[in-house]
C-alpha cells in the first residue's frame, strides 16, 4: 500500500490546514457574493450577479474550481474530524440561507432601501459567519472543540429538519 497523500507537508503546501483538513479557499465562494451585495447601494446593477450566485458545498466547490490541489482538498475534507466538518457545514447553511434571503428580496425589487438593507445584511450578518467559518477552517473555533461527533451530527440533523 502507498503512503497517504494527507501528510502535513502536502496539506501545508496546498494551503490546507493540516489539523482540520480544510482550506480557506472555499470561503472565496462567499466573499465574492458578499462583495457584490455590499456594492448594491452604489451599483444596483450588481443585483444580476448576486442573483446568479448559487450555494455550493465544499466538495462541489473544489471539484468545479481551478484550485491546483482540488483532489487533495476534497480528500482532506472527507478525512476531516466529524465535529469540525459538521460545525463548518452548519455555518455554511447559515450563510447560504442569508444570501438566499437577500436574493428573494432582489427578485422583488432593487430599490435603494432594499439594496441598503442587503448591503447591511452582508456586512453585519454574513461577514461574521464567514469569519466564524474561517476560524473553524483554521482550527481556531472553540465551538468545534466543544462539539463531540454526536452533538455535531445532531446540529446538522436539526438544520435539515
Amino acid at each position: 500500500m502507498g503512503e497517504s497523500p494527507l501528510t502535513a507537508e502536502a496539506l501545508l503546501a496546498a494551503n490546507i490546514n493540516p489539523n482540520t483538513g480544510l482550506a480557506t479557499d472555499y470561503l472565496n465562494h462567499f466573499n465574492e457574493v458578499v462583495m457584490l451585495m455590499e456594492m448594491l447601494p452604489d451599483m444596483p446593477d450588481c443585483a444580476e450577479d448576486v442573483l446568479e450566485w448559487a450555494p455550493a458545498d465544499y466538495p462541489s466547490h473544489f471539484a468545479n474550481s481551478s484550485f491546483k490541489d482540488k483532489d487533495l482538498a476534497i480528500l482532506a475534507y472527507r478525512a476531516a474530524p466529524n465535529a469540525v466538518r459538521a460545525h463548518l457545514e452548519t455555518l455554511i447553511l447559515q450563510i447560504d440561507g442569508e444570501v438566499q434571503r437577500a436574493q428573494e428580496v432582489l427578485r422583488e425589487t432593487t430599490n435603494p432601501e432594499a439594496c441598503a438593507r442587503i448591503a447591511e445584511l452582508a456586512s453585519e450578518e454574513i461577514k461574521p459567519l464567514i469569519a466564524a467559518a474561517s476560524g473553524t477552517i483554521n482550527g481556531h473555533s472553540d465551538a468545534a472543540d466543544e462539539l463531540d461527533d454526536e452533538a455535531a451530527q445532531a446540529n446538522v440533523d436539526a438544520l435539515f429538519g
